[in-house]
Order: C-alpha cells, then sequence, then structure tokens
C-alpha cells in the first residue's frame, strides 16, 4: 500500500489545476509515474489494489485498472496474475531516480551552446507585434483586407484541386504562384523575373537566412546599410557574419564609403545588404547613380547584392524607382519580396527572385529547412493576383496609408514638437521621429510600451554610436482616431520624463 504521504502526493497531482485538461486516468497515471521517476516507490515494492486505490482517490476502478495497463505497457510496473502489480526493475536505470528533481533542475549548470546557438541566444531573436498596438513599425492594416473574395478563391482552388492540394509543395513553390510573382515584379517593380528563377519562401527572415548561408561563410564580411532593419543584422550576425556599416545621406548608401573600404580592406566584403527603395528605419531612396555604382561594384568584384524590396508598394508621391535587380544585367542581385506587408502577416509566404546560377543552391538548401510552402495559400494568392485583386488592394491601402501618414505627420507637430521632429518619409510604413531634447531613448521606450504604445528606439538599428536618437512610429494598422490617442499618450510618456 502506499504511504499516507504517497498517496496525499498521488491526489495533489491528480488535482493540480495545471494538470486540469488530462483524462482522469491520465492523471492517474502520470501522478503514480512521477513518483517511480522520483525513486519515492523502490523497485519490487508493490502497489495498492486497484480496488483500493480506487476508493482511496474517490474514482472508479476502471480508471485505475486503465492507470496500471499504461503503467505495465511503458514498462514502469509489472503485473502478476494472482499477486499483483510491482514496480518493475526497469525503472531503477533512470538517471534521476533517489534525487529530487526540483534540486536537481535547480543545481544543473547553464547548458552549454554552440558558438552560433549563442550568438543567435544573445540578440534575442526578432519579434514580431503579434496583436499590433499604436505605432508597432512594419505592420499593415487587416481590417480592410477583402476577406469574401479570399474565401471564395480559396473554395475554388479547393474545389479544382481536392485532395491534390493538400499534398507537399514542391520546395521552389507551386508554378501558378511563381508566375504570377514574376509577372508582377516585371510589370510592377522593373525586374528581370521569370517563373523559373522565383522561390517561394514563408518570410524575409527565411530569405536573408539563405543568403547568409549559401552565399557566405561564417568570419565572411558582409556591407550593411547604418541604420539597417534589425532582422537582416541578426541573421547575418547568427551566421557568423562580420557586418561592416556604411553610413547613409538623403540618397541612400553612401556608396563612396563602400568602394573605399573595398579598396583599403584586406578582406573586403563579398556581399551588400540594401533596403533600396525606402530604406529601412530612415526612408530614404537609393538614388539612380548609387545603383548603378553598386551594380557595378558587385559586377567588378564578383559580390552579390541582396535587395530587400519589403513595402516598394507604398509609395505616395508618383510611381517608386525600379529595382536594383532589373538594371542589374549581370545577374547578382538576390531579389526578396513579401507580402507579410503587402496583404496580412498570417500569409507567411515571402519570394526571391534569383540569378540563374543560384536557383538550385537556395532551392536546395530551403529544403534543410522547413521544406515547403503550404500550398492552399499559394493557389488562393496566385489567383488573388491574376484576378487583378492584389493590384486593386495595394491601390486601396496606399491611398490610406498616405492619409494616415500625413495625420500622423500633423499630430506629432501639434502635441509632440517639443520633444521630436518628424523625419516625413515619401513611403512606406513608419516614419522616424528624432529626438530634439536630452531624452532617454530605452526609457522612452519601455514607458511607452506600459502606457500601451509601441514604439522601437532607432538606436538599435544602428551600428555606429555616432546618431542621433529617436523613435520609429508605425502608422498602416491604426485609423485616425487611433493615432491621435496614441499620440497623446506617448506625448504624457515623453513629458513626465522631460519633467
Amino acid at each position: 500500500m502506499f504511504k499516507h504521504a504517497q498517496l496525499e502526493s498521488v491526489k495533489a497531482w491528480i488535482g493540480d489545476p495545471e494538470h486540469a485538461a488530462l483524462p482522469l486516468r491520465a492523471r492517474v497515471q502520470r501522478a503514480i509515474r512521477q513518483l517511480i521517476l522520483d525513486g519515492v516507490l523502490e523497485v519490487g515494492r508493490p502497489l495498492p489494489a486497484s480496488r483500493s486505490l480506487a476508493t482511496s482517490l474517490g474514482v472508479s476502478r476502471d480508471t485505475v485498472e486503465s492507470a496500471y495497463s499504461q503503467l505495465h505497457a511503458e514498462g514502469f510496473i509489472e503485473r502478476r496474475v494472482g499477486s499483483g502489480s510491482f514496480i518493475s526493475a526497469r525503472a531503477q536505470h533512470f538517471p534521476g531516480r533517489g534525487k529530487s528533481r526540483k534540486t536537481d533542475f535547480d543545481r544543473t549548470p547553464p547548458v552549454r551552446l554552440s558558438q552560433r546557438g549563442n550568438a543567435i541566444l544573445q540578440n534575442g531573436g526578432v519579434r514580431d507585434f503579434l496583436t499590433p498596438r499604436p505605432f508597432a513599425p512594419g505592420v499593415p492594416e487587416t481590417r480592410n483586407f477583402p476577406l469574401p473574395i479570399w474565401e471564395r478563391l480559396e473554395r475554388q482552388v479547393l474545389k479544382e484541386f481536392g485532395t491534390q492540394a493538400l499534398l507537399h509543395s514542391p520546395p521552389h513553390g507551386m508554378e501558378a504562384l511563381r508566375q504570377a510573382i514574376a509577372a508582377y515584379v516585371n510589370l510592377e517593380r522593373g525586374a528581370s523575373a521569370t517563373a523559373e528563377r522565383v522561390l517561394i519562401l514563408t518570410s524575409t527572415q527565411q530569405a536573408l537566412t539563405l543568403c547568409a548561408q549559401v552565399l557566405l561563410d561564417a568570419g565572411d564580411p558582409i556591407f550593411i546599410e547604418d541604420p539597417v532593419y534589425h532582422g537582416a543584422r541578426k541573421a547575418f550576425d547568427a551566421a557568423g557574419l562580420a557586418c561592416v556599416p556604411v553610413p547613409l545621406d538623403r540618397d541612400g548608401l553612401m556608396v563612396e564609403h563602400l568602394l573605399e573600404q573595398t579598396r583599403t580592406s584586406a578582406t573586403s566584403p563579398k556581399a551588400v545588404f540594401l533596403t533600396p527603395s525606402h530604406q529601412f528605419p530612415s526612408g530614404v531612396t537609393l538614388a539612380l547613380d548609387r545603383r548603378l555604382a553598386v551594380i557595378e561594384w558587385a559586377r567588378r568584384h564578383q559580390g552579390w547584392i541582396i535587395e530587400d524590396d519589403y513595402d516598394s508598394e507604398f509609395h505616395y508621391a508618383g510611381k517608386p524607382t525600379a529595382c536594383v535587380q532589373g538594371l542589374d544585367p549581370h545577374h547578382r542581385t538576390i531579389y526578396i519580396g513579401t507580402f507579410t506587408k503587402s496583404l496580412f502577416p498570417g500569409l507567411r509566404l515571402a519570394y526571391m527572385v534569383l540569378p540563374p546560377s543560384l536557383v538550385t543552391p537556395m532551392t536546395i538548401a530551403r529544403t534543410l529547412q522547413d521544406g515547403h510552402s503550404a500550398p492552399i495559400p499559394q493557389l488562393t494568392l496566385a489567383r488573388f493576383i491574376e484576378g487583378g485583386h492584389f493590384g486593386a488592394h495595394i491601390r486601396t491601402m496606399r491611398a490610406v496609408y498616405a492619409e494616415r501618414r500625413d495625420v500622423l505627420v500633423r499630430l506629432v507637430r501639434e502635441h509632440l514638437a517639443d520633444f521630436v521632429e518628424a523625419r516625413v518619409p515619401g513611403g512606406g510604413m513608419q516614419m522616424p521621429c528624432l529626438f530634439i531634447r536630452d531624452i532617454p531613448e530605452s526609457e522612452a521606450v519601455e514607458r511607452a510600451r506600459q502606457a500601451g504604445v509601441d514604439v522601437l528606439g532607432l538606436s538599435a538599428l544602428h551600428a555606429s554610436p555616432h546618431h542621433r536618437t529617436g523613435l520609429l512610429m508605425g502608422f498602416a494598422a491604426h485609423a485616425p482616431h487611433e493615432l491621435d490617442v496614441a499620440v497623446r499618450k506617448l506625448a504624457a510618456v515623453l513629458r513626465a520624463l522631460c519633467d
């Protein structure tokens, strides 16, 4: 029979609210198993008869019998006809027997990770805003998305493809979507793409990780913009690359710095990361002469240009500049696009337009990550693009976002003029605001978060210590009245910090 303390331990385990989702038989079985694993029940010790234990626990005999049967199947107990149930000798080989598991855990030294694992842990990964609050950068408005059209197209896909749509997608993506993307970027972005050169992925982050792993070795340098999109730098850091910052001015990346470092460095970087349409976070556009200069640099040094065209659809003054990839006749540019910003984050679809020489290496490397993207969203998105719905949605949201940018500019000048200077972007989904007073940036970000406002500190995006502090404020996902409330909250936070 169980001792009183052991019986009470089983009762406590069964009654623990954390285990309430388990069936009663599973709770009884796991409670007894835990006593065995902890060494509380010795090898060879008899267990109570099922009827007796059921009475003590206030459960049915069938529940205890089911628990005993599972323990027997897992090798924790032996059942002998006419003699009862006993703790199995196999249980003595469990390494934690006879020790307090909590004490053992408390004394366990920190886990030893690889250098890459430690780098990933230290840089903290990339945080998505799961429930967007005002000013979270890079978050689109989803309340305007035409769900009825999407649902209709998805039903068409399921009706046409049936159970075929439930199978694996090819690792490079469904042909219909690759064709639709190639046609779209050729027309709207001035790209030079074919369906065969499009690789469907789940995110821009996956694309950046693939570029870091396939194109460069650990320790290799890579040119990055300064400031730079934090997800890119973290992907490159995690791969062990040495990021070499290149400063910006009003015309984008200062290419003369890149060329100078190439001439004077013993180990010149063989890749450069760019956000040329709307630089993140400054919002500036890379001038044409500098685009051509980067292309020539890549040709001359057999380098790679990693072009992230993350929100090029949202340009508010005329048409956006053609992408770098479409200007590059030497096939040295990898073009990255995503539907996370233009449609909705839950879609989890992005893509790369690759030079012909990289199609096979990148596709094979992708199979070692998540293998493929889900076919149903791919096929639905292909019809969404082909039917003109994607273009119509972009036009609608471009007007919405332009209005919200203007509203935010007005609100910042009305309520935050004593604290920040707004740098009004010509496109994109966020606006940098530079402090004009001595305000502790990290404390401002934290206090804003506590007040219900998500802003991103600009310092985290800079590699150089020589920069002005400030906040990056997203405006796309919230209506004018929501922006008004949020700006007033932020004003109260900054005012309290300055008093």
